[in-house]
């Protein structure tokens, strides 16, 4: 890859102008995707629970699975990410290049392995989950299988979406996932409902709309370099890559193996307990929603401004997306506790599936603003290129949400997997903001003194 220089370059520097306005600029662009990206996952959620609870928990069994794959792909995301945007800040073409180039073999490496494993062992992944309905077992699987065969290709929209957020400009994303989600919400029930295709309909709209952004992705990345993978692959960027990537890779994949083995638990109470959790976790990704555009601007943020050795700016740009995403995340915390069923009743009418997810909003309600302070510090911990402590710190506090729940159960049944998942929320946010304000800063500090 030839990085490109002049009208062609799309680099934005932020590390310049006022700190507020740039986080801003760099998170609307993040948020309003995010959105989109809520706007069909809740009308495909509305269209999918037509079908009854049963198509629900087809889904959300099958989702985890998906789920652990974008928990690998992160290995290239955030370590190629990280990588390119120091380098950027440092304004050295030649290692952008070299970082953009490795990371893109890498991650076409991944995605091949990844997707075949989803093909060949489907059948027994779906099996493991324990799931005593037949007919959600079936659907399931087929889920599974068609967004499978297209998984590389969901490795590269995703590595696309942060190699554009790394050179600030985010704009591109917005345009590229607006089209590919506006056309997946066109076609979700013409796939469901009038080719009468059902759960298999939304995977397959799904596989055409991920085709769509990833063509539409390659298209605008000639903006930004040409592929020259002789001139830029480099094994010392692989392992630097991978060095940054690892840790929060296995951070993610821990933690979705943690969501298998709750998936196990929750199994026991029925096929409207698995729907209840997945309509449960739909809803609440009005959180992530945001609070993942805050996440991904201070990463860009801090990430160009540690490479330009600029430490006001840095502790400022995290001071700044942590208050804007505390402030909203308390209007969210307020809806989940005050009107949990309204919310509920939007996707499914099964009375069961309702209070189940009622309950299951008002518990984890509790936890959304420390669950934002971990997200947004984490982001931080990516700019910095210190994931190891994102990875430390979530991975010790999720694990114990297996155990914890195993004990609760048996004072509140279902409900004890939700106050597993609250209280390890709220843990992992009181630790992540310790150790940044308290360890890592000051480590950032003499580093940038002293080099």
């Amino acid at each position: 890859m030839k990085y490109m220089v002049g009208q062609k370059m799309k680099k934005i520097d932020l590390t310049k102008g006022n700190v507020l306005k740039v986080i801003l600029s760099l998170a609307t662009p993040l948020v309003v995707t995010s959105l989109l990206q809520f706007a069909y996952n809740f009308v495909n959620m509305i269209w999918v629970g037509g079908l009854g609870s049963g198509a629900v928990a087809s889904i959300g069994a099958s989702s985890i699975y998906i789920g652990l794959g974008y928990s690998v792909n992160a290995m290239v995301v955030i370590g190629g990410s990280v990588k390119v945007a120091h380098a950027l800040g440092k304004k050295d073409e030649e290692e952008v290049n070299k970082y953009i180039n490795t990371s893109f073999i890498l991650n076409f490496t991944l995605g091949i392995i990844f997707g075949s494993i989803i093909l060949i062992y489907g059948k027994s992944l779906i099996g493991f989950l324990g799931i005593n309905d037949l007919k959600v077992n079936k659907s399931a699987l087929s889920y599974l299988l068609i967004n499978g065969s297209t998984m590389v290709i969901v490795f590269f929209n995703t590595f696309y979406t942060r190699i554009f957020s790394s050179f600030g400009n985010n704009k591109i994303s917005l345009k590229i996932s607006g089209i590919g989600l506006i056309l997946n919400i066109i076609l979700d029930p013409i796939f469901i409902y009038t080719f009468k295709l059902g759960v298999n309909g939304a995977a397959i709209a799904t596989v055409i709309s991920n085709i769509v952004v990833f063509i539409m992705s390659v298209y605008f990345s000639k903006d930004f370099y040409t592929v020259n993978f002789k001139k830029y692959f480099d094994i010392i960027a692989l392992k630097e890559i991978m060095r940054l990537g690892i840790p929060n890779s296995m951070q993610r994949i821990i933690f979705t193996l943690i969501n298998i083995a709750l998936a196990k638990i929750i199994s026991k109470f029925g096929a409207d307990a698995i729907a209840a959790q997945k309509i449960g976790l739909q809803i609440e990704s009005i959180t992530f929603t945001i609070i993942g555009g805050f996440n991904g601007a201070a990463a860009s943020f801090v990430g160009q401004n540690f490479g330009a050795k600029r430490l006001d700016r840095i502790n400022s740009g995290y001071k700044i997306s942590l208050i804007l995403g505390t402030i909203y995340t308390l209007f969210i915390t307020i809806a989940f506790i005050a009107i949990p069923e309204r919310l509920a009743a939007i996707f499914v009418r099964d009375i069961i599936t309702i209070k189940i997810t009622a309950d299951y909003l008002r518990i984890i309600g509790i936890s959304q603003i420390l669950a934002a302070v971990e997200m947004i510090t984490n982001g931080a911990f990516t700019g910095l290129g210190s994931t190891k402590y994102s990875a430390i710190i979530s991975v010790s506090l999720t694990v114990i949400r297996v155990p914890l729940a195993l004990v609760l159960i048996d004072y509140f049944e279902v409900n004890g997997v939700w106050w597993s998942i609250a209280i390890s929320s709220m843990l992992k946010g009181i630790v992540a903001f310790s150790v940044y304000r308290f360890i890592l800063w000051k480590k950032v500090v003499r580093r940038i003194k002293y080099s």
